[in-house]
């Protein structure tokens, strides 16, 4: 039986060091956009773990092949548990919730070098219509635990029959500086308590646009 070491937190990734403040982890995220017959019709993310974070699923996984049952169980496991959060998404069109459906088309873990990498594709339960409203998605953990987080712009793609059509934009935040004090004076047993906003005050905003 696998053996996870530490505090069950954030996507249910563990940790084998004393951190303090918030966030604790960091995950770096990549997203292409998956349309069908001039629909949308899910999203392909990637989300690349910390060393830390990693540390423990790399140390189970140990030298196992990328096609093992070792590897399957833990993907099984840790994306079971983002389905437990909703994938960690919200997506809204003219100001009503995109519905998605609750087990992901695909979905597979592995290794980078030190890094834990996982990949799965959110899928709509309706898909949406390319041309339209802007369709907007945050993707962050409500707790601000983990940070969720684009390095920018690249990280973001549309495939070439999009790409023709739409355009996309990223929005970071900019919390003020008591809000920034609050999160880093949270230690990692420490909760926000009633303000479950506060990983989504400082949670990116991706906007798709269609014409």
């Amino acid at each position: 039986m696998m053996k996870l070491h530490g505090a069950l937190v954030g996507v249910c990734l563990l940790f084998s060091v004393n951190a303090a403040a918030h966030p604790n982890s960091f995950i770096d995220m990549n997203t292409t956009f998956v349309a069908k017959d001039q629909r949308l019709v899910g999203l392909k993310m990637v989300w690349v773990m910390d060393e830390i974070t990693s540390a423990d699923l790399l140390y189970d996984a140990k030298n196992a092949k990328s096609d093992s049952v070792v590897w399957k169980k833990l993907a099984a496991q840790v994306m079971a548990n983002v389905l437990g959060q909703h994938y960690f998404t919200d997506i809204y069109r003219n100001g009503k919730p995109v519905k998605y459906l609750n087990l992901p088309t695909e979905y597979h873990l592995s290794r980078r070098g030190n890094q834990a990498v996982l990949e799965f594709v959110l899928p709509l339960a309706e898909p949406q219509p390319l041309v339209g409203k802007p369709v907007e998605i945050s993707t962050y953990d409500p707790s601000y635990f983990v940070d969720m987080n684009y390095k920018g712009p690249t990280a973001l793609h549309l495939p070439l029959a999009m790409a023709q059509q739409c355009k996309l934009s990223l929005i970071t935040p900019k919390p003020d500086t008591s809000l920034r004090v609050y999160a880093l004076s949270l230690d990692k047993n420490d909760s926000p308590g009633e303000d479950r906003a506060l990983g989504q005050q400082f949670a990116q905003r991706v906007t798709l646009q269609c014409q």
